[in-house]
């Protein structure tokens, strides 16, 4: 690894200190200027922006050509200056954040092949500012064999606490939990904790002081989740309080107050939503909440380094800070005004309760406090939505607001669709949150072809921004309607909403978005013949279980790494804690095996690298569809992992240009 001069890259890219090369736009047949595959899936101009300690440094990662990231580190006082540049011949760079004032940790990604394992391999490296010297998290012996090759490589130490108030010593936890003190400077380590089979989760506080961790055993032949907590008078560990991992409502530790005595718990203790609650270590008791919100699920609390409440976060459309801080409270309305940000009210039913409200939602973008400096006299600030990828600023404490750089400048947001939260009522009324995206006005009133596209996980959820893999975008501009159903099964909108979806798999969960389809058919927005289902992993799943059910309302279906039902519980079954946490609530339809009952074209893709979902059960779909004599596509990504992590940009403008020439000429007669 060495650095490089901005100029060496591109001598007329550097623009506001910046390494960038905008694209040329490719025209769609009706919206002119709408993003090419490539100008939403090349690698953004700047990310990851992060601002040192004392103020004095910013880092982020770069791209001047799109496929290739460097690690860019200005002056905050000469930001207009180029930065100086770190690069990697053999490793890609994929997130960045200064330990200490004038250190760097960077997490780096390459392929990794043992036998006939193929994965992707992510390493933690520490590296000064220049570049000059990179080295692991923890010292590496040299090995002896295959085996302890194999064990190196594969290793992989995390940052515990950066210690801000330690001037040369981070923590560092192994593969093994133990837990080191590691000067970065040096280079050297002392290992302050053991790691144990029966411990995890660590938590530390301000200090850097190891007060909590968790442990999972059985009660009864009930598996448990116990947190224990360190005694502020004997430093002892203690246990605290068990959550019943089939309860599936785990207490846990997410932040110390500044009072020795008293942590802060997230769980639900009440109803439907998760709440933030103060603990009484010495008394053992749940004291009154610190933070609850009647709508939206409580999802952390944020502390300054000197263990000071700032604020709360919670999942709202987009995931939002609740400021307990006056001045950063201040600050983030400033910006709001400052950056022209509107609220919109808008009516809303909680799943979990049926309670009715108003609640605001950012119109196009929104703002949000980054990072900041220590003595908070600069702070690196967002503006994004799903029509901005990106914008970074400067905010210095004589209120100057400057722009750093856009994330993809070669992006017009007039070509792009217009997102927003609704909801619909399910066939059994329950309601069902979505984010609607509609084509730019050059496409008329509809109706239009729609794109019913359910997320991953399915534990997981859908948030109101933009959308890293280009796909909600790339077929609004092109026309189309995207509805993304926060399905039962989705987490992060409450309780009921969530468990609803025990056990459903291809049945109520696919109902919900069948619901979504005929709610937008009904509205004279989705037109009835030309509507379809994309997804991906889980998403890619429900895209299959679509292409085999009754009555169906998709004209075809694309399965993105697509898995089964009876893989999905092969592998909840290898942990003992899925055994009881999702194991039994994975059930219903396995579309695997029921692909010759297939009733419309569907076009599979899948990685050849993906240890998530094995490409094999996409494989299996396609066997069961060849025996029937049913039409489909098939694309094996060569190198492509599962997530998105691990996608190149050309794995990703593959993905889109191949979806799309699908539904133009495969999906149905004269295409979409």
């Amino acid at each position: 690894m060495k650095s490089k001069s901005c100029f060496a890259l591109s001598a007329a890219a550097a623009v506001l200190g910046m390494c960038l090369i905008a694209g040329q736009a490719q025209a769609g047949a009706t919206n002119p200027g709408a993003p090419s595959a490539r100008e939403l899936t090349r690698l953004p101009g700047l990310s990851d922006v992060v601002i040192s300690p004392d103020g004095k440094r910013i880092a982020a990662l770069i791209s001047a050509d799109g496929d290739e990231q460097v690690i860019g580190v200005w002056e905050t006082e000469h930001i207009d200056r180029p930065p100086n540049l770190l690069s990697s011949k053999h490793m890609v760079f994929k997130g960045v954040e200064f330990i200490k004032n004038d250190r760097l940790a960077v997490i780096v990604q390459q392929l990794y092949t043992v036998g006939s394992y193929k994965g992707h391999l992510g390493k933690l490296f520490i590296t000064d500012l220049k570049g000059e010297k990179w080295a692991p998290a923890l010292p590496e012996s040299r090995s002896r064999s295959e085996a302890e090759d194999f064990e190196k490589a594969t290793n992989n130490p995390q940052i515990l606490d950066t210690l801000p108030h330690d001037p040369r010593k981070i923590l560092v936890v192994d593969d093994n939990g133990d837990v080191y003190r590691a000067d970065v400077y040096s280079g050297a380590a002392e290992r302050i904790e053991r790691g144990s089979e029966r411990f995890g989760d660590l938590r530390t506080d301000a200090k850097g002081e190891i007060r909590a961790k968790s442990e999972i055993d059985f009660q009864d032949g009930k598996a448990f989740y116990a947190q224990w907590i360190k005694n502020p008078a004997t430093g002892q560990f203690e246990e605290h309080f068990r959550s019943f991992l089939k309860d599936r409502n785990v207490f846990g530790i997410v932040g110390f107050s500044p009072d020795p005595n008293i942590v802060y718990v997230q769980g639900v203790r009440a109803g439907d939503k998760a709440g933030i609650y103060e603990y009484d270590i010495r008394s053992k008791a749940f004291l009154e909440p610190a933070f609850e919100h009647k709508m939206f699920d409580a999802a952390g609390v944020i502390e300054d380094n000197d263990g000071n409440l700032l604020g709360f976060r919670y999942n709202d459309a987009a995931g939002s800070i609740y400021w307990t801080d006056p001045q950063l409270a201040g600050m983030s309305k400033g910006l709001r005004n400052a950056l022209s940000i509107k609220l919109a009210p808008m009516d809303w039913v909680d799943p979990g309760t049926g309670q009715k409200a108003r609640i605001n939602v950012a119109e196009g973008a929104d703002v949000t406090v980054q990072a900041w400096s220590q003595n908070r006299d600069a702070a690196i600030v967002i503006k994004a939505g799903p029509k901005d990828p990106g914008e970074y600023y400067l905010l210095t404490k004589d209120g100057k607001l400057s722009l750093l750089g856009k994330a993809r400048p070669w992006i017009k947001p007039e070509t792009l669709g217009d997102t927003r939260l609704v909801q619909y009522a399910a066939r059994d009324g329950l309601m069902i949150p979505a984010f609607l995206t509609t084509p730019p006005a050059a496409f008329g009133k509809g109706p239009f072809p729609t794109i019913v596209m359910p997320h991953g996980g399915p534990w997981a959820r859908d948030h109101l921004g933009w959308d890293v893999a280009g796909w909600v975008q790339y077929f609004a501009s092109r026309g189309y309607v995207v509805l993304q159903p926060q399905f039962r099964g989705s987490e992060g909108w409450g309780r009921k909403l969530w468990t609803a979806g025990d056990s459903e798999w291809g049945q109520k969960m696919q109902d919900d978005k069948d619901d979504g389809a005929k709610w937008l058919m009904d509205q004279k927005v989705a037109d009835p013949n030309r509507t379809v289902m994309f997804g991906y992993s889980y998403g890619g799943y429900s895209a299959l279980a679509a292409t085999i059910r009754p009555n169906g309302l998709y004209q075809c279906a694309v399965s993105g790494a697509g898995g089964s039902l009876a893989d999905m519980k092969k592998v909840t079954a290898e942990s003992r804690m899925m055994r009881e946490y999702q194991r039994p609530f994975v059930g219903g339809l396995d579309a695997i095996q029921k692909a010759g009952e297939a009733k419309i074209p569907v076009f599979l893709y899948h990685g050849d690298r993906d240890t998530n979902v094995d490409i094999k059960d996409s494989r299996r779909f396609i066997a069961g569809l060849k025996a029937a004599n049913k039409p489909y596509k098939w694309l094996e990504i060569k190198d492509m992992g599962h997530g998105y992590v691990t996608m190149t940009p050309a794995m990703m403008e593959t993905q889109l240009v191949e979806i799309e020439k699908f539904f133009q000429n495969e999906c149905k007669p004269g295409g979409l």
